[in-house]
């Protein structure tokens, strides 16, 4: 392939960088409450948790190297006790996924997925099940939902699927004794190929979130504990052939696709309803991680083609505040800004003519169909369908010599966390950082994923709160989760141990009184 010529957008990127753009940033990324946004990240979202996406993968799948799998993941911390109402999917609400061949920062294939609700006895009953549920149609599933599937290519929009059941809320052993059934009843082929899962799942992201008490009080020992341990997740799954998604269907010489997944909430204007964006997620860890407080809700409303154009949001990529964190808890110096190889890893996608990293892996303009001068540097989740699955995946991705994990895609057990540690001190284009090899502690998932679409874990249906992790060993604590041995002991269990080792302490006393008479 000839090497990209330098073209417009590098000077846009440039001016960007440069801040002559900040009267643009101040009307686009003004604070809104109505345009609340994602992730937990930004301030407003607490209060909408159903339109709060948490994570975006896309991987080729492992066991379909042909197609595409995206993952796209809502409502964050679903303790699974969490009843009587569970955790619905919003009706008032669009789910989408979106996908920009051409890189121009405008989606060029749009998939969106729009939910109705269901009640077999919603005035008789307040039970979200009245019985054994063994199948998504099943009387015993007193609340239930259906959902439409569309996607938009060319201006043209078509109904994929429609009144299709999504697998409910796990509400326990006792209600759906066999979840896994259930999971299976959900998955539904698509008429031009492909398949599409609506669920509930186990939160694949695994992390210490003790990340945000100022490093871990700055021992990275102190790491270890998965935060998410327990919890579930609201999960859309869609696997599609790579033609799908590829500019002019082509995916042999347009390989590379960029993909964010979005929230977009109904609200009425005058007499007019309107779609709004409240939630958007590409590569994980941006609004975290990159975007300052007064952007982070803003930024979640506006799509990737202007992203070169907020200038205080670039200015935090070239110069970002993680390493000066870390300089400041660790003495790890910060890398010198301007930081070129974060633009290229989060706004240009990585190829030798946009940066520092000596590598062509997941820009759009490696496509052959692609027009220079009409790509913009934008935030998205790259992917380079042409890298094959890798047989024994690296958890740490690129910089782990794996090309295809993250940052090209991401793939369940990629750790981000680690990775983007390691990215942000400059391990792209010098090297792993040695001080900080061992991350957040948090090597993979508190469960093992699946084989097969939709290759998330089954969710979990016991509470949370069952892990004891306040006792000292043996009996708690760990790096793993807590328990015996890391594993969670039950509420009873627990109580019936505390009350043996009361009860032996109060034999010990009364000896020890009637020796002491």
């Amino acid at each position: 392939m000839k090497t990209p010529k330098r073209h417009p957008w590098r000077r846009t990127a440039a001016a960007v960088g440069a801040g002559t753009l900040v009267m643009t940033a101040g009307a686009l990324l003004a604070p809104s409450a109505s345009y609340a946004s994602s992730h937990r990240e930004a301030p407003l979202i607490s209060g909408d948790p159903r339109a709060d996406n948490t994570d975006t993968y896309a991987f080729v799948s492992p066991d379909k190297p042909d197609t595409v799998t995206i993952l796209a993941n809502w409502y964050p911390f679903e303790e699974p006790n969490g009843g009587p109402n569970f955790y619905a999917w919003a009706t008032h609400t669009r789910y989408t996924v979106k996908v920009d061949n051409n890189g121009d920062g405008v989606a060029d294939v749009v998939y969106t997925w729009k939910f109705h609700n269901h009640y077999r006895d919603d005035a008789n009953q307040f039970l979200y099940n009245t019985g054994v549920v063994k199948h998504l149609t099943d009387s015993t599933l007193n609340f239930y939902q259906t959902y439409t599937l569309t996607e938009l290519e060319n201006g043209t929009t078509k109904t994929l699927l429609k009144n299709k059941i999504a697998a409910p809320s796990d509400v326990g052993p006792a209600s759906m004794p066999d979840y896994q059934t259930l999971s299976n009843e959900a998955i539904a082929p698509l008429p031009e190929g492909g398949q599409t899962w609506v669920g509930q799942a186990d939160d694949p992201f695994f992390l210490d979130l003790r990340v945000f008490d100022l490093l871990y009080g700055g021992d990275l020992s102190e790491g270890g504990q998965d935060t998410l341990d327990g919890y579930n997740v609201n999960v859309i799954g869609l696997q599609v052939p790579k033609s799908d998604l590829a500019l002019h269907g082509n995916a042999t010489n347009n390989p590379v696709v960029g993909i964010w997944s979005t929230t977009e909430e109904r609200s009425t204007v005058g007499k007019h309803h309107v779609w709004r964006q409240v939630s958007r997620l590409g590569n994980p860890l941006v609004n975290e991680a990159v975007v300052p407080l007064k952007y982070k809700d803003a930024f979640n409303t506006i799509g990737p083609a202007v992203d070169h154009t907020i200038a205080p949001v670039v200015a935090k990529v070239k110069d970002p505040i993680v390493p000066k964190l870390v300089q400041a808890i660790y003495g790890i110096p910060a890398p010198p800004a301007p930081r070129n190889d974060l633009v290229e890893i989060f706004l240009t996608g990585i190829c030798k003519a946009c940066g520092p990293i000596s590598a062509d892996l997941n820009s759009q303009l490696l496509n052959k169909g692609v027009n220079p001068d009409k790509f913009v540097p934008s935030e998205e989740l790259r992917l380079n369908m042409s890298v094959p699955p890798t047989a024994q995946p690296n958890r740490l991705g690129v910089i782990g010599g794996d090309n295809a994990g993250f940052p090209n895609g991401r793939r369940l057990g990629d750790d981000v966390i680690d990775i983007a540690l390691q990215v942000m001190e400059g391990a792209a284009t010098n090297g792993p950082v040695a001080a900080l090899a061992n991350g957040d502690g948090v090597n993979g998932n508190d469960v093992p994923f699946a084989t097969t679409f939709p290759y998330v874990a089954l969710p979990h249906d016991t509470a949370v709160n069952q892990t004891m992790t306040s006792l000292p060993p043996p009996f708690g604590g760990g790096g793993d989760g807590g328990g015996f041995g890391g594993h969670r002991v039950p509420i009873a269990a627990a109580s019936l141990a505390a009350a043996m080792v009361a009860m032996g302490l109060a034999v010990l006393a009364r000896r020890r009184r009637s020796i002491t008479i």
